[in-house]
């Protein structure tokens, strides 16, 4: 889906991205982040960089970081944070033995009786039988409910799903980045876990988040999206138009939401660019969209050549493109040129389909079907556009079905806030499609090993979406029963009792 201009997070996105934690963030906000050094800030954004960056670390300052993001939100945006997330929990100091549970976990399909849980640090260290002792843990007694790995969304949008269109473009920065670190932490309460930024300066808040600033998911991010001219990363008034060749970025460009290459040199740089700052794959648009103001949706976009160029550097650092794209023109011609995840493609035919399957790409599909849970579309063309993609949809789903593809899942959610409530029914409501278990191994492991087609990329080494030896410890306690739906997860406030990230609990109604 597209997003419109919003204000500028270009300085958010210039740190230094080596300085990027794996494996979970240790000690305590006021400790860490005051007695770490402050690491340079990348030059490459030139004067412009350097003015944004230090306009936002002023209006984000000790204030913030010592009274924790919560905090600092409810003058600017009138937001009380839930007690269990007010600041971030510290790790527990002995192994936690959760016990009393019903076992989903995310790989065999079916609800395991008579294992428990036991993590030590930020990881699954061991399923010891219901009866097995383990002399120095604690014990948490999760009542016979449903145990599960957190919930993964894989094409989510964290700089761009709270805000109005409207809002995104008119607020000031400082207001953006809150409204952003709130959605986080609702986020994580919802149930997922991990989350791959589908587009956007989501950098900045990833740090935040994974050095204990805020509470949020874990974040994949791709960083800009990159755009032909014309095409669906444009964001380009008219008047703007032509462009001088070496001539200003455009806004969008400078706040870090799009950046547009034309031929495979630029792409190239481009590509290297995000890379540089530290995203964990990267995203092509290859074709038009549903709210597009200049791109039709019928539209081919990138030359084989230029989707290459963009595949091979993803590659020359051991990562992966992933493409924007609805048609089968232009998914054929992506998945020729090496693209491994088709984002969308609700427009595919069997054609198509069958050069996914053949090549083992993912086909990372939303659930686009035009009902309530729809983001808006004011405009008749788009709205046109919006039935198209839907009957699409459950073609798609079909044929992805049939033809044994690997299939992601993910909401794009983007510029209705109101529908950010919805993430898990969106997921729930797939079961036309699919049977719960299934349905509930893909937002788990199968769309783990999506992420971890990031490689030595990854921002965190350890597997997800799965609860097994070794496995990170994002867990989450429910009352529901994947044998017959997966309702539970569309309520989460009342029907997720506990939710664990990286062995730390941030909800616990047990």
């Amino acid at each position: 889906m597209r997003c419109a201009a919003v204000p500028s997070f270009s300085s958010l996105s210039v740190f230094n991205p080596s300085f990027n934690t794996t494996d979970g963030f240790t000690g305590s906000q006021e400790g860490t982040y005051l007695g770490r050094r402050r690491q340079p800030v990348c030059i490459c954004g030139g004067v412009a960089a350097q003015v944004l960056h230090d306009r936002v670390m002023t209006s984000m300052t000790r204030r913030m970081f010592l009274g924790g993001a919560a905090a600092a939100m409810v003058p600017f945006i009138g937001f009380q944070t839930s007690k269990a997330i007010a600041q971030q929990p510290a790790p527990p100091d002995r192994p936690l033995l959760l016990t009393n549970l019903r076992l989903f976990d995310g790989v065999s399909g079916t609800v395991q009786e008579g294992v428990n849980i036991l993590v030590e640090g930020n990881r699954i260290s061991a399923l010891p039988g219901a009866g097995e002792v383990i002399e120095s843990a604690q014990m948490i007694d999760c009542g016979g409910r449903l145990a599960m790995p957190g919930l993964i969304d894989v094409h989510w949008h964290s700089m761009f799903c709270g805000l109005t269109e409207m809002a995104a473009m008119t607020a000031d920065i400082g207001y953006v980045y809150l409204v952003a670190a709130r959605e986080a932490e609702r986020t994580l309460l919802r149930g997922f876990t991990s989350v791959r930024d589908a587009g956007g300066p989501s950098f900045a808040l990833k740090r935040a988040i994974d050095e204990g600033i805020v509470v949020g998911p874990r974040i994949f991010p791709s960083g800009a999206m990159i755009s032909q001219t014309s095409g669906h990363g444009d964001f380009r008034m008219r008047y703007e138009v032509p462009r001088q060749t070496g001539g200003p970025l455009s806004y969008a460009e400078k706040m870090g939401a799009a950046m547009i290459a034309d031929g495979a040199d630029e792409v190239l740089r481009r590509v290297r660019e995000q890379l540089m700052l530290g995203a964990s794959q990267v995203k092509l648009m290859a074709g038009g969209g549903v709210t597009s103001h200049y791109d039709p949706l019928d539209t081919t976009q990138y030359t084989e050549a230029e989707l290459r160029a963009g595949v091979q550097a993803a590659e020359d650092w051991g990562t992966y493109v992933m493409v924007h794209v609805y048609t089968s023109k232009g998914i054929q011609r992506a998945v020729k040129a090496g693209v491994q995840s088709i984002e969308h493609g609700q427009l595919a035919d069997e054609t198509a389909a069958k050069l996914m399957a053949d090549e083992g790409v993912w086909w990372s599909l939303q659930p686009f079907l035009a009902d309530e849970d729809a983001n808006l579309k004011a405009d008749p063309n788009s709205k046109e556009k919006q039935r198209e993609v839907a009957e699409g949809t459950v073609r798609a789903y079909q044929m992805a079905i049939d033809m044994k593809i690997k299939t992601a899942w993910g909401t794009d959610i983007l510029f209705t806030p109101q529908n950010l409530s919805t993430q898990g029914r969106q997921l729930a409501k797939l079961t036309r499609f699919y049977d719960p278990l299934s349905l509930l191994k893909m937002a788990t492991a199968q769309n783990g090993e999506l992420l971890a087609m990031a490689g030595q990329r990854s921002p965190y080494k350890g597997k997800l979406g799965v609860i097994e030896p070794g496995g990170l410890a994002d867990i989450l306690i429910a009352d529901g029963d994947p044998t017959q739906n997966l309702d539970f997860i569309s309520d989460p406030d009342k029907n997720l009792k506990l939710i664990m990230k990286d062995g730390r609990i941030y909800k616990d109604q047990l």
